[in-house]
């Protein structure tokens, strides 16, 4: 059986919702981030990209391209609400799909051929998509998940376009090697500098060759100039939180070695709620003394990632929660209330440089284990309490930015 995979994306999410909740803003160029000239830009409208601005580029710089723009701070709880809005209509009429962030989605609709035409149904659900949420959204069709998603972005605002199985690699021939997922600015620098701009001059290039350019994402990239994607879509599935606990050998009363072990679980939770795309609006901490009594705190603050907002507010219900001064047996930190979302969303009044040092520290954390760089305070965490603290729940999701 031919596969059938659709792509939804909705188009400048963030925007869209702004526009939607005040019709005056229709039409405008409009950027939302931090509003200081230090911020940073989390999303903005076509009307702004035509002068060049784009998501995570320094507001000051935004404002010089396009000095018109209106900046606005952005609201996380309205664009949660709207993407649980369009998961809720898909979940009625898909038979099978994924949410890969908060704007954008895979469909299996393999096999509706056979009773009412796979586009024709993926085009009629784009259109209910519009129709009840009044957001607008790009769709795009071919055989895997790759190819429909490149076609979404080359086609999109609006896009319906159905890419027939055959045809992906004349499709990708014409494209700049960027427009491939997954190719970042560094790599696509690196191709450019080899001479390949294209898909097609990638796809000439011996497989062995990229291997030794590459490793072994020599053969992701040829695969994928070629138009190759097997992966699945993966069914969808709310993840209700992430969380740790260590317990001890021994039960302590060491405030010191606590705190550090409190930040140590910090680290590992913000760090895996970033790989995961996502964002959380309630902290809990849990301690459990030696007479197995067991208490909680939590409190709710603005959706975040960032490790320094979660590390103050764990200190702050760890200082809150223990007053008894008895042993301690037991220390947890539960993030919850998690939504999709990416760094820029949670971090609108912090500058470029906060949020390219998270990028930087996730990605020595992502290429070397968690382990290779953590905060001072924390080295003297022993060896069995950080391999405790490496037990993560839920499935992980790919990093993008909303556009």
């Amino acid at each position: 059986m031919d596969r059938n995979i659709v792509h939804l994306d909705l188009d400048a999410f963030f925007v869209a919702v702004e526009c939607r909740n005040n019709r005056k803003l229709l039409g405008k160029p409009l950027i939302i981030g931090g509003s200081s000239r230090r911020g940073v830009v989390a999303a903005c409208s076509y009307e702004t990209r035509k002068f060049g601005v784009h998501s995570a580029m320094p507001m000051y710089l935004a404002l010089q391209l396009c000095p018109d723009a209106k900046v606005i701070s952005g609201d996380v709880e309205a664009y949660s609400k709207c993407s649980h809005e369009v998961t809720e209509i898909i979940a009625e009429a898909a038979p099978t799909f994924e949410k890969s962030s908060i704007d954008e989605f895979y469909i299996d609709a393999s096999g509706m051929d056979r009773y009412f035409g796979a586009f024709k149904w993926a085009v009629e659900l784009q259109k209910k998509i519009v129709k009840e949420s009044h957001l607008p959204i790009s769709m795009g069709m071919s055989v895997n998940k790759l190819v429909s998603k490149v076609a979404t972005g080359e086609f999109k605002p609006n896009a319906s376009k159905h890419i027939p199985d055959g045809t992906e690699k004349d499709f990708l021939a014409p494209l700049g090697v960027e427009k491939i997922p997954m190719i970042g600015k560094q790599t696509a620098s690196f191709l450019y500098d080899m001479g390949v701009r294209t898909v097609s001059t990638l796809r000439e290039m011996p497989v062995n060759f990229l291997i030794s350019a590459f490793g072994k994402n020599g053969i992701s990239l040829w695969n994928k100039a070629n138009g190759i994607d097997d992966s699945p879509v993966v069914p969808y599935a709310e993840q209700k939180s992430i969380s740790t606990e260590c317990t001890f050998d021994e039960d302590t009363i060491d405030v010191k070695r606590l705190n550090s072990i409190m930040i140590a679980m910090v680290e590992k939770v913000a760090f895996t709620l970033r790989e995961q795309h996502k964002l959380t609006s309630c902290v809990t901490v849990k301690i459990r003394y030696s007479n197995f009594d067991t208490e909680t705190k939590q409190i709710r603050v603005p959706y975040t990632s960032a490790d320094h907002v979660l590390l103050q507010t764990v200190t702050e219900l760890f200082k809150k929660l223990y007053n008894r001064r008895m042993l301690i047996r037991l220390v947890g930190v539960r993030l919850s209330g998690l939504v999709y979302g990416n760094q820029q969303i949670s971090l609108f009044d912090d500058t470029a440089s906060s949020i390219n040092l998270y990028e930087a520290i996730d990605k020595i954390k992502h290429r070397h284990g968690v382990e290779k760089i953590v905060r001072a305070t924390t080295l003297d965490v022993n060896k069995r309490v950080r391999m405790e603290l490496n037990m993560f729940k839920g499935p992980k999701y790919p990093l993008k930015n909303v556009g």
